[in-house]
């Protein structure tokens, strides 16, 4: 699942909308319930969340602690969309059900609210996966290089394929391009793409003598087809190809060194 949500000139991954229609479905459940008990459910949802958040990030930045060990301030950031959703989603089931253990009157507004949160996000789920846009595979076109040289996509298959969609003008694409040069250097087994999206070769490489190491594999998109041709409009996006050309995952926005390794982890099978 993803898609990214375009409201006017935003764009949101399709999840964050579905997760606050979830714990608002979810409230309203619980409240329901809970005038016939007399358990006020409310605060103690909201608890559910933050623990079941706290949790997600905590074990993610432990099972990639390495990768922050360099900018350890980058653990409080996260906009790198780093969160362990299994550790997130046990602890606030272990949350929820010390709450209806030790209180009587919040066991049915509990039970209410998370019947009602499960519908929602499976429902959700499904529709996403139903309307998802097609083009799954690595595009057999060919892109121009910004020396005007074309370069067809097919010329990577044979390896995972990591394809960063971009702009010169993007704070967070310029913030994120170090730890995908730094990859590209260090990971020869995987193919990095930077697919440039609506800019002139004279700007692309104007931005690339500014850049402190050599970037490989720039090429432009000057319609921004690539992107929009897979409900992707938001920069930075980032699309992950295993080797035989299958799209397995999608990051929209920044990436950290800890949250590039979990996707390489997808793509390549190899948890380095």
């Amino acid at each position: 699942m993803n898609q990214t949500l375009n409201i006017g000139p935003l764009a949101l991954p399709a999840v964050l909308p579905l997760a606050i229609v979830a714990l608002l479905v979810a409230s309203a459940a619980g409240a329901w319930a809970g005038k016939r008990t007399g358990g006020k459910i409310e605060k103690h949802l909201y608890g559910m969340l933050f623990a079941g958040l706290l949790a997600a990030r905590v074990a993610f930045v432990l099972q990639y602690l390495d990768a922050y060990l360099a900018t350890p301030w980058r653990m409080l950031d996260v906009r790198d969309g780093g969160w362990n959703t299994l550790a997130g989603a046990a602890v606030a089931a272990a949350y929820g059900v010390a709450l209806a253990l030790r209180s009587a009157p919040l066991r049915k507004p509990l039970a209410a609210a998370t019947a009602a949160a499960a519908a929602v996000w499976i429902t959700g789920v499904l529709l996403l996966g139903a309307t998802a846009p097609q083009g799954t595979q690595l595009p057999e076109r060919s892109f121009a290089a910004a020396d005007g040289t074309l370069v067809p996509m097919a010329a990577f298959r044979g390896k995972p394929v990591v394809v960063n969609l971009w702009a010169t003008w993007c704070p967070p694409c310029r913030r994120e391009m170090p730890v995908l040069q730094q990859a590209q250097a260090q990971r020869g087994d995987v193919h990095f793409v930077f697919l440039n999206q609506g800019e002139s070769a004279e700007r692309v490489q104007a931005f690339l003598r500014t850049q402190p190491r050599p970037l490989r594999n720039v090429l432009l998109d000057t319609h921004g087809e690539f992107g929009a041709q897979r409900g992707h409009r938001a920069l930075p996006t980032t699309l992950f190809f295993d080797a035989q050309g299958r799209l397995v995952d999608t990051r929209v926005g920044e990436l950290s060194a800890a949250s590039l390794a979990e996707r390489l982890e997808r793509a390549t099978g190899d948890p380095r």
